[in-house]
């Protein structure tokens, strides 16, 4: 058979995209326009072109030497890993990528294992040679160590390496850069090492692996077709997770042709295959024949860990910026989204205007989140929680496995401040100046911690979690509370009455920003909250005095981006997120009704 099917993973940032995109340009029947040479083409999402991350996998079809090379770029983020697993199902064989001068990290551990465990032969791609620290021969045998230390088979150890760099679109199978030219030698490798998709012996068999939505044709499974053929007008059987089965006329049959999807005459078995006509098809489930029904085993879904309320903007500023406002529009937006994202789930909240979104983690969520505002919604939503599990009597909750490089100087810090979180040290040791700390710590213990961490390590800190398990809870935290400046006023903030409120600790606005009584504009420095009045003006007067005219000095405030606001809030605030801004406020905005609500 002249099909290949592959998956790309990696660590986040280590280049699966940038080597696919290599990829594509240098097939033979690929045609790019001159002025998108700039971009990836595969991070053709706004948010993954600004973050520089995969959060959607995405399938590309490449024809090299006669063959059809199906290729799935995975998301490297933890909060994404479920998808990288469903998609092993998919394919017979993984490139994975490791970063020459980083070496294996922990999401690679995490990629590597669902491939091992599936079987699949592996081809190791050292990429990024062209660094000037790259350390090679050290990131190859640190490689080798994760294979053997995973359980990988003999056949599995003995994987082909290719050196590269995807950025300059170059490889070869000796790390000298100048020896090579072009990509060839990953497609070559990939023809040699990746077997044939094998064809079982029955009617029909196709597995969805994940979900898309088009405005036209409605939901589209995408999946592998195991065996038999498929084509437009067919009838077939849907096999659900729960047993029961249903029969089904596709209305569309697509094949993937370079980045996009088209429509086939036939669908050949070993092929990746879009269809769409079945309204309730749901990831892992199958499509097999009516008369002799063969499905495949399903495929687990990862269970939310994290979850947040999502409600009506409920502010003084609310209408002002989005189009979309009301319970139904968002009801209807998130409905739209479970269409796709199997890893999310949405629950009634405590009335009518609150729904309770769970999902795999904080980025996750952030995501949904940033797509909504994008798309002119407003809403407000509570900080995130830690979904608790009874078993046999025992509340659990989610822990997380947490790798962190830190300067030496900093490490006291950082160990400190886990501690506080319960966080258990598994794993330290100091190399060329650089502290290296493993720690397990329930997922709750992260939240609100990202931030602190970078002040502590003066940016140079790198923390990476994954996801590890669930535990009896570890107990309540100590010490970690924060306090908030909280606007006493509405009206338009002034450099007056900033300068004031900065004596108290850190801004989050600028001169000029419009505010409302019950707006958080700032953090305390000490843990409790404080009002302040921002909006203060300067009394004028004929009177002056020694020492008057000097300048105020205002200092820059801090920047509070989305995910930043989701980390900073407390059990009593919201985040407010419109088309235009993001803003911290008070669940209660007046200030007396919080005092009796605090007392209670």
């Amino acid at each position: 058979m002249k099909i290949r099917n592959i998956a790309i993973i990696a660590h986040v940032d280590h280049g699966k995209t940038t080597l696919v995109d290599a990829l594509l340009k240098q097939s033979a029947d690929f045609k790019i326009k001159k002025d998108d040479t700039n971009d990836l083409i595969m991070d053709s999402n706004e948010l993954e072109r600004e973050r520089g991350i995969t959060i959607f996998s995405k399938n590309v079809a490449i024809h090299y030497s006669d063959f059809k090379i199906n290729i799935v770029d995975t998301p490297g983020h933890a909060d994404f890993g479920g998808e990288v697993e469903r998609i092993m199902r998919m394919v017979d064989g993984v490139l994975l990528l490791v970063d020459a001068k980083e070496g294996p990290m922990p999401q690679t551990k995490f990629v590597l294992k669902k491939a091992i465990a599936a079987g699949h032969k592996i081809i190791v791609v050292i990429n990024k040679i062209d660094k000037p620290d790259a350390r090679i021969n050290w990131v190859v045998d640190k490689t080798f160590d994760l294979f053997v230390s995973l359980g990988a088979s003999d056949e599995q150890t003995d994987f082909p390496i290719i050196y590269a760099s995807a950025k300059q679109g170059k490889a070869g199978m000796a790390p000298d850069l100048t020896l090579m030219t072009d990509v060839k030698p990953v497609f070559d490798t990939i023809l040699k090492s990746i077997p044939a998709p094998k064809l079982p012996d029955v009617k029909l068999q196709y597995l969805a692996v994940s979900l898309a939505y088009d405005n036209y044709i409605g939901k589209i499974a995408i999946g592998r077709l195991y065996a038999g053929s498929m084509k437009k007008g067919q009838d077939v059987l849907h096999v659900r997770r729960d047993g029961s089965t249903a029969k089904v006329r596709l209305t569309s049959v697509m094949t993937y042709d370079g980045l996009g999807r088209v429509e086939t005459e036939s669908a050949e078995p070993g092929d990746i295959i879009a269809l769409a006509g079945i309204a309730d098809i749901s990831i892992g489930e199958s499509i097999t024949d009516i008369e002799a029904p063969t499905p495949l085993p399903t495929i687990a879904i990862e269970e939310p860990t994290v979850k947040m309320t999502f409600g009506v903007n409920t502010s003084p500023f609310s209408g002002k910026e989005g189009q979309y406002t009301t319970s139904r529009n968002i009801k209807d937006r998130l409905e739209r989204e479970l269409q796709t994202d199997v890893a999310l789930k949405v629950a009634p909240g405590d009335s009518a205007d609150h729904f309770v979104v769970s999902g795999r983690g904080e980025l996750h969520l952030a995501i949904l989140i940033e797509k909504m505002r994008r798309e002119g919604f407003e809403l407000q939503v509570s900080r995130p929680q830690v979904i608790l599990k009874e078993v046999n009597g025992v509340t659990m909750e989610p822990i997380e496995q947490v790798f962190i490089e830190v300067p030496e100087n900093s490490a006291g810090s950082v160990i400190e401040k886990m501690g506080k979180r319960r966080g258990d040290m598994k794993d330290m040791k100091v190399e060329h100046g650089t502290t290296y700390l493993e720690f397990t710590i329930p997922t709750r213990g992260l939240i609100g911690y990202r931030n602190e961490f970078l002040a502590d390590t003066k940016g140079l800190g790198i923390i990476n979690s994954l996801f590890m398990g669930y535990e009896p809870v570890r107990g309540e935290f100590s010490g970690i509370a924060h306090g908030s400046l909280v606007a006493f006023e509405a009206g338009t903030s002034i450099t007056y009455g900033m300068v004031a409120a900065q004596e108290r600790g850190t801004l989050f606005i600028g001169p000029g920003v419009e505010v409302y009584a019950g707006m958080v504009v700032g953090q305390n420095a000490k843990p409790e909250d404080i009002e302040v009045n921002v909006c203060k003006e300067k009394r004028l007067s004929n009177m002056r005095s020694k020492g008057d005219g000097g300048q105020e000095k205002l200092d820059t405030p801090r920047t509070m981006e989305l995910e930043d606001a989701l980390e900073y809030i407390g059990d009593d605030e919201l985040v407010e997120a419109t088309p235009k801004s993001i803003r911290i406020r008070k669940a209660i905005l007046d200030h007396l009704e919080r005092k009796r609500a605090n007392k209670t």
